[in-house]
């Protein structure tokens, strides 16, 4: 979608001599307040890079025009001579505490200029829901003199494209991500891209890994995190550890080109710890290589409570190779419904080895799969003892050939009980993926 002419002529193009770079300005007094999650900062940094546009700073400000203004002179200052680009998102809706493009309007000393062709589009958005229009959101048809219509599809608060300097450019968008995301990429990127903005692109795959920490995986793979381009940075999230590696050319392809040695070479040297790449989930993973081998798995849970079998159903098409589960929190349940042996349970506990292994062999048969997962430990933060801590977790896992293994596991670092059992379901996957392959 190509912005709309208001009243001004063209911002300059930048020249390819200057340096180009962007920042990020989040408005918004319920961001501060962490009563919402800054999603749109997350995006916009991704679709910078992606872009291979500099980015440096990233701000959140309250709702309040004079800690806007300062926030907004001290990136035009960091600039300098520089070409510069500041993304705005919020403050563009109806209400009085949405200050952003008057108050960018007063800083450049622009004069706000009504355009009744936004304000029909706002009235026919509101009569399109069967609605009229209220006063208030009259304001939103209000933009700076000289400045571009960024246009908004999905929602009644419009934006700007404003060079009220030389070398500046502002972009400003609404709150609401959904709408946000979509003037980015309908409008935003292709008017960045037309004024010599991407001249690079950044391309990044990230790989993934279970089953080593993120400290162990850097020291093995430590001869490519040294390297230029492409780049190479270790990251962790619940107990997950990845590699990134990004490369910055001239096309998507080259970029590419670059990428896939390195992947392979990490590939090669971690072998199996490597589960998959960018969106990948063990349970995803674990779903390829079950339709791979035309193959089914049940599961039979104690302390996760059912997340194991979340975690498969979250896969779209799971039903062609996912049974069902057994919760089975009460050691009769276990007995009378998985057919638990009771005096291995009366002698070695719930949380053990043994009735790990005779959960497995009990849904197995219960539900007629090749592969069956069990899960029984203690999440805590009460049960433990000194033999069997808080944290301590088996898993069973029982075969197509009628064979049974378990795994043992103590979590330890306990950071609540919800810590315990994603652990655990997720190591339940990883060994069960690992045996596929």
């Amino acid at each position: 979608m190509t912005p709309s002419p208001a009243s001004q002529p063209e911002p300059l193009k930048t020249p390819s001599s200057i340096a180009r770079s962007a920042e990020i300005i989040c408005v918004g007094t319920e961001l501060l307040l962490g009563d919402i999650l800054n999603s749109n900062a997350q995006f916009l940094a991704q679709a910078l890079a992606a872009l291979g546009i500099a980015h440096y700073y990233q701000t959140v400000v309250g709702d309040n025009p004079t800690r806007i203004q300062q926030v907004v002179t001290l990136a035009t200052e960091r600039s300098g001579s520089d070409s510069k680009l500041l993304l705005f998102t919020g403050g563009l809706g109806p209400t009085p505490d949405d200050l952003t493009i008057e108050t960018l309007a007063a800083l450049f000393g622009a004069p706000l200029v009504e355009h009744p062709d936004l304000l029909a589009d706002i009235e026919a958005k509101f009569t399109a829901r069967g609605r009229t229009m209220p006063l208030s959101n009259r304001k939103q048809a209000l933009l700076p003199e000289g400045a571009l219509v960024l246009p908004n599809p999905q929602g009644t608060a419009p934006g700007i494209i404003w060079s009220p300097r030389p070398n500046l450019t502002l972009m400003t968008f609404p709150g609401v991500p959904r709408e946000m995301q979509a003037m980015w990429r309908e409008t935003a990127v292709p008017y960045l891209r037309d004024r010599g903005w991407v001249t690079t692109t950044i391309v990044s795959r990230m790989l993934r890994f279970w089953g080593i920490s993120e400290s162990a995986l850097a020291e093995q793979v430590a001869p490519y995190l040294s390297q230029g381009n492409p780049t190479v940075a270790p990251y962790a999230s619940k107990g997950e550890a990845k590699l990134r590696i990004s490369a910055m050319a001239d096309s998507t392809a080259a970029a590419l080109a670059q990428i896939e040695p390195i992947e392979a070479g990490i590939r090669a040297l971690m072998q199996d710890d490597c589960y998959g790449t960018d969106d990948d989930t063990l349970a995803s993973v674990v779903g390829r290589l079950l339709l791979q081998r035309q193959q089914t798995v049940a599961v039979a849970e104690s302390c996760t409570g059912g997340g194991l079998g979340q975690l498969l159903t979250d896969i779209a098409g799971s039903s062609a190779y996912f049974h069902g589960g057994v919760i089975a929190y009460a050691n009769r349940v276990k007995v009378n419904l998985l057919k638990v042996d009771a005096a291995a349970l009366e002698a070695q506990g719930a949380v053990s080895a043994i009735v790990a292994e005779q959960m497995a062999l009990g849904v197995k048969a219960l539900l007629h799969t090749d592969w069956a997962l069990s899960i029984t430990g203690i999440a805590g933060p009460g049960g433990g003892s000194p033999d069997k801590p808080v944290g301590l977790v088996y898993i069973g896992l029982a075969t197509p050939s009628g064979e049974v293994v378990s795994y043992r596991h103590e979590f330890s670092g306990y950071r609540g009980r919800d810590w315990v059992r994603q652990l655990s379901a997720l190591s339940a996957l990883d060994a069960l993926r690992r045996n596929l392959l």
